[in-house]
Order: structure tokens, then C-alpha cells, then sequence
């Protein structure tokens, strides 16, 4: 038996279900819209587990399941050296947002990385503690900005409202996922011309433990012969 763990409710459930079913199998919640029992018609020997998109990831590296669908942004987050632990087996086409960075559009001077740099030198020289920006990506953003050699910063939590922070006073930038740049905008914020950190999309990942049976390898390569991937 193979496991299969897709994002409980929403717009992600949903796709995920409309994107199965054009290939020919259909997965459904057997329940009541607040229960998470689930059903697979049309591929013998597949589970369905309705999970949160944020479990996923854990739940694919510790083997819980074997095949998950949820955003590539939350892989890269929640698990370390993640392409050691997931394998990506096919992007899905929707779920697309941008991991970006982003500063106020007062800042008419600071319109890439480099500028981003200087500034939080001048700034940290001026104010006594370091430029912060607000986000809930910390693996994603310390590993990005270190790569692009931006070092004078810190990382502020956030789990709400990211793009209010700035105006909020408790940041002075922000890094968070964005589909049209409408709210950004809005409060006030641009994203910095080399700003991309990360391009997600929903994804069917599969994990890497090497503890599979050999009956649950033949059915992981027969699904992938039914979805065509």
C-alpha cells in the first residue's frame, strides 16, 4: 500500500483532487467537510491521507507517507537539505506564488540586493541593532540572503499578516509569498529586482527512505505510468 498525503481543505485539496482526476483517478473525502476520512477510486493499493500542506513535508522525510502534493516552498522550508530526504516527481501547474523581497517604496534608492546590503549597514550604524525583516520563511530567506552576501540583518517572526509589518514599525522589510504583488503594493512595498528567492507550485514529491518494499516500488512506478509522469 502506498500513501498518498494531500492538503486537507482549500483551493490545494481541491486542485490536487481536479488534477488526479483528469488522469483517471478520483480522490474524495468520504466524510463530512470536518471529518478527514478519504477514498481513491481507480489505482488499487493507494491511500489517501488528508493532512495539512505544512505537514506534509515532515510527514514524507519520516516515511509516514510515501507520496505527498503539497507547495515547494514549504519542502525547502521545513526540511533541511530537502532534495536528500523528498524527490520531486511532477510540478501540477497551479498553487504558483513567489518567495520575494520585498522594502518600502520609499526607499527610491534600494532597488536590489546590493542596495539592500548598504543600506542595512548604514542602517544598523545609525539605529544601534540590525535592519529586520519580517517573515515566516527562515530557512528559505537566511540561506538565500547569505548566498547574495547580505549579512547585516535579523529575522523577524511572522506567522499573520506579513506585508503590515513594515507599516507596523516592527520591520523594516519583509520576505513572504506573493501570486499578483496586490498587497504588497497596497502597503506601500516593492520587490527588489533580483528579490526571487523562490518560484513554488504545488508538487507531488515522493520520499527517499530507503526502507520501501519492493511491491510498494512496482506500485509507484505503475501510478507513474497512469498519471504519465
Amino acid at each position: 500500500m502506498l500513501k498518498l498525503g494531500v492538503p486537507s481543505k482549500g483551493r490545494l485539496m481541491e486542485k490536487t483532487f481536479d488534477w488526479f482526476g483528469a488522469r483517471g483517478i478520483s480522490l474524495r473525502k468520504s466524510g463530512s467537510d470536518r471529518e478527514y476520512a478519504a477514498a481513491v477510486d481507480g489505482f488499487e493499493g493507494l491511500e489517501l491521507v488528508l493532512l495539512s500542506a505544512g505537514e506534509i513535508p515532515r510527514e514524507l522525510a519520516s516515511g509516514n507517507i510515501h507520496l505527498g502534493v503539497t507547495g515547494s516552498d514549504l519542502v525547502r522550508e521545513k526540511l533541511a537539505n530537502w532534495d536528500s530526504r523528498v524527490a520531486e516527481l511532477a510540478p501540477m501547474g497551479f498553487g504558483g506564488a513567489d518567495l520575494i523581497v520585498a522594502v518600502p517604496q520609499a526607499w527610491v534608492d534600494v532597488n536590489t540586493l546590493d542596495d539592500l546590503d548598504a543600506t542595512a549597514a548604514a542602517f544598523r550604524q545609525k539605529h544601534g541593532f540590525r535592519l529586520r525583516i519580517a517573515t515566516k520563511y527562515h530557512r528559505l530567506v537566511r540561506e538565500f540572503l547569505r548566498e547574495q552576501g547580505v549579512a547585516d540583518y535579523q529575522i523577524v517572526d511572522s506567522q499573520g499578516a506579513t506585508e503590515g509589518t513594515v507599516k507596523n514599525e516592527t520591520a523594516e522589510a519583509i520576505a513572504d509569498i506573493t501570486s499578483t504583488g496586490e498587497t504588497l503594493r497596497a502597503n506601500g512595498l516593492k520587490i527588489l529586482d533580483d528579490g526571487l528567492i523562490h518560484a513554488s507550485q504545488a508538487t507531488l514529491f515522493r520520499g527517499r527512505r530507503n526502507d520501501w518494499t519492493d511491491e510498494q516500488r512496482k506500485k509507484l512506478k505503475a501510478l507513474q505510468l497512469v498519471l504519465g509522469i
